[in-house]
């Protein structure tokens, strides 16, 4: 269910801080539309910490409802206290989800025997599968490639998005978990060696804005189409690394607010991009032809 390129969803907001929902359900069926492979709610650029759990399973509800029969749904479910993710993760099987993406625990920094445990003790609390989420850049924890290898043991831990950000590793993890444990990458710009070194996929940011984009990128990356795939790439590059400009999802939003997709309102202690920088991203939009035809929406 959850190879080629997923959606991690942006989460978007009214002017007054609540929920969008009715945009929310657009952007689901936009990204179904473009023939998304699956999606994923409730992630980091969702921004999940700032959502009540009421509104996180409400958007996740909406995914749902939304995605019903159309794309596979992997519900975000991750953070530092195993119990709490274990009551979010149960929530989530009961909803519906197709599977859950679990952060590792931030700030209290687990050694990788914590990491271990922490994962089993998911696993052993729902059916559904489970993909570990490495991030060491935002958690300071990184998942070696010798624990995933022992995860990948566990029944329904079926996968990894790895997003450490090295080659070397990642070269690793494929060669030392199973070959049909899921390795996806966390970064845009390096789905395509990924995928050559064995992995299978990406839950990807730039397909909140080129969601039909990015899955011809990884489904020609899955058939051997690396020539396809190199010229995607290099056309798509830019907007990958100016999603990155200021820390993740305040580009991306910003960048949907001018194509007309949502209003760019985010959570403290999120805030709109520089105007510098908001004029770059501009640019790079300009530049790719996500802005013809489009009416820009700025939140003021």
């Amino acid at each position: 269910m959850f190879t080629g390129c997923g959606t991690a969803l942006v989460t978007p907001f009214r002017r007054d801080l609540s929920l969008d929902e009715e945009t929310l359900r657009r952007l689901v069926r936009r990204q179904i539309e473009a023939g998304i492979n699956f999606l994923v709610p409730c992630g980091t650029t969702g921004e999940s910490p700032t959502l009540t759990r009421a509104e996180h399973l409400r958007v996740i509800e909406i995914t749902l409802e939304e995605a019903k029969g159309k794309a596979p749904v992997l519900g975000g479910a991750g953070g530092y206290n195993t119990h709490e993710v274990i009551e979010l993760a149960r929530e989530l099987e009961h909803m519906g989800v197709d599977g859950i993406l679990s952060v590792t625990p931030y700030y209290n920094k687990p050694t990788q025997e914590g990491l271990y445990q922490h994962y089993k003790a998911i696993a052993a609390a729902i059916k559904i599968p489970i993909v570990v989420y490495s991030v060491q850049g935002r958690t300071g924890v990184n998942v070696e490639p010798a624990t995933l290898a022992r995860l990948a043991a566990i029944d329904n831990i079926l996968g990894v998005k790895e997003a450490s950000g090295n080659i070397a590793q990642m070269a690793q993890v494929v060669h030392q978990v199973p070959p049909e444990f899921l390795v996806l990458s966390g970064d845009d710009s390096v789905t395509l060696p990924l995928i050559a070194l064995g992995g299978r996929g990406i839950i990807s940011v730039v397909s909140n804005e080129i969601p039909a984009g990015m899955t011809k990128l990884a489904q020609a990356c899955l058939a051997g189409d690396f020539a396809r795939a190199r010229e995607l790439q290099r056309r798509y590059l830019p907007l990958m690394e100016i999603n990155f400009v200021e820390s993740n999802p305040i580009p991306v939003k910003a960048a949907m607010g001018l194509m007309g997709l949502l209003e760019p309102v985010y959570r403290l202690p999120l805030v709109p991009p520089k105007p510098e920088n908001l004029a770059r991203i501009e640019k790079v939009l300009e530049s790719t032809g996500l802005l013809e035809g489009r009416s820009v929406r700025v939140a003021s």
